[in-house]
């Protein structure tokens, strides 16, 4: 794809920066980049985690972190305000009208408050504002992940400067915003992205006719480079289940591990590594003890994408096995799935979201019901005990996914979306 011939950029508002678990976004970026594609990057906060991704330090665009608004002096934060007020006063005030008045924002799905969320676009537009006026570069078009703050902070955005938005809908943002702010927010963006089909029809059920050609289904992808087909499997080891994940509910590890306590209780030989950390890490850890599984099961902690290639090569079977929770929060396409399949692994996992998108059942993996533990054991049972047809799956995964599952592809639809908004005029092109 020719780059642009403009001078604008794309701003990416994220909810943090850079994220662990989120290495389908930094990836996005740097595939948007090699494409030609000038961004900067507006994470609302800094995670703050102890590990990061290496690719983060190849990436280009500048990150300025949105949360430093609320350290600055009150000359500062007042001195925007009043800009606003005086530059174009119908749209600041009806931006915190909306603001006052948006008492649902709250109610749904959100790290910040809507009046946080505000203070923090005044400040974004000001910085936009000011790269316009020193340096000559204007951000045309923004893309916020995912659909709560994120994409509110872009909206109240676009409410003061007219520049256009877009955004990424993934799980839990999408089922837990409230479906009248949801359908507002699509209103005012140019275009909406989404991961998984499943998402496609819960977004058509509930936006109106008029804003559903707005919905692009575009699957998160993988650098199929990087992810290769393992070794041969060596008998002589003891068969490695492997898992990849937050330590959240949605995950559903502790199926996970009742399914490892059957495969014990048969006599089947094996071992299972958990890779990731979360909330429910003690808890986990508490089941494997208490249930004599110390032996057979390991939480390993956190992993960088690269490390985890070798550990994908070394396993017999992959398996994650997503549930929906009470609140509604559930996966996608968990990218972990998409990975091991890239590696020729079979999968095992649980009809959710936009898995049954991926794993067909017995095609290139084993797909079961949500919480059905004796069923998702017995699968495991059947592929440790039968190597022809572990690799028969794996090579049917790996051939899913070389066709739809390309970050090459994924990074050139986005791009025709986003050179697309910078179409869009804005108010800051009259500066």
């Amino acid at each position: 794809m020719a780059q642009s011939s403009s001078n604008k950029q794309i701003g990416y508002i994220l909810r943090s920066y850079p994220r662990l678990s989120q290495t389908f976004i930094l990836n996005e970026i740097l595939a948007l980049e090699q494409l030609g594609l000038n961004l900067q990057i507006f994470p609302i906060t800094n995670p703050r985690e102890p590990t990061i991704q290496p690719q983060a330090f190849d990436v280009r665009a500048p990150v300025r972190y949105l949360d430093l608004e609320r350290n600055r002096k009150g000359t500062s934060f007042l001195t925007e305000h009043f800009y606003w007020m005086k530059f174009s006063p119908r749209r600041y005030v009806s931006t915190l009208w909306y603001t006052v008045r948006g008492k649902a924002i709250d109610s749904g799905y959100t790290a910040s408050s809507r009046f946080e969320c505000f203070m923090q676009a005044v400040y974004l537009a000001r910085l936009i504002l000011d790269d316009a006026q020193s340096i000559g570069g204007r951000i045309g078009h923004i893309h916020a992940h995912f659909a709560h703050d994120p994409t509110l902070i872009a909206f109240l955005v676009h409410m003061l400067t007219g520049i256009s938005y877009s955004f990424t809908t993934h799980a839990r943002d999408l089922y837990q915003v409230p479906v009248s702010e949801l359908v507002q927010r699509v209103e005012q963006a140019t275009s909406i992205v989404t991961c998984c089909y499943a998402n496609v029809l819960y977004l058509n059920e509930v936006l109106p006719d008029s804003l559903q050609a707005k919905v692009s289904l575009i699957h998160h992808g993988v650098d199929l480079q990087g992810f290769r087909v393992p070794a041969a499997y060596n008998e002589s080891k003891t068969p490695l289940i492997l898992s990849i994940g937050r330590l959240v509910e949605k995950k559903g590890f502790f199926d996970l591990l009742q399914a490892c306590l059957l495969l014990k209780q048969w006599g089947v030989r094996f071992r299972c590594e958990i890779y990731g950390d979360g909330p429910l890490r003690t808890e986990l850890e508490a089941y494997i003890q208490l249930h004599g599984l110390t032996k057979q099961v390991t939480l390993t902690g956190t992993r960088t994408q690269k490390q985890l290639v070798p550990i994908y090569q070394q396993a017999s079977i992959f398996v994650l096995t997503p549930s929906i929770t009470e609140d509604q929060d559930r996966d996608g396409i968990p990218n972990v799935l998409v990975e091991a399949m890239a590696c020729g692994l079979p999968v095992i996992s649980t009809a959710v979201g936009g898995i049954p998108e991926l794993v067909h059942h017995n095609e290139n993996g084993l797909l079961f019901t949500p919480h059905d533990v004796q069923s998702i054991s017995a699968g495991l049972a059947d592929l440790l005990g039968d190597e022809p047809k572990r690799k028969n799956l794996g090579a049917e995964a790996r051939r899913s996914v070389l066709g739809g599952y390309d970050a090459r592809l994924a990074a050139n639809q986005l791009a025709a979306l986003f050179l697309n908004s910078l179409q869009t005029q804005s108010i800051l092109n009259r500066i």
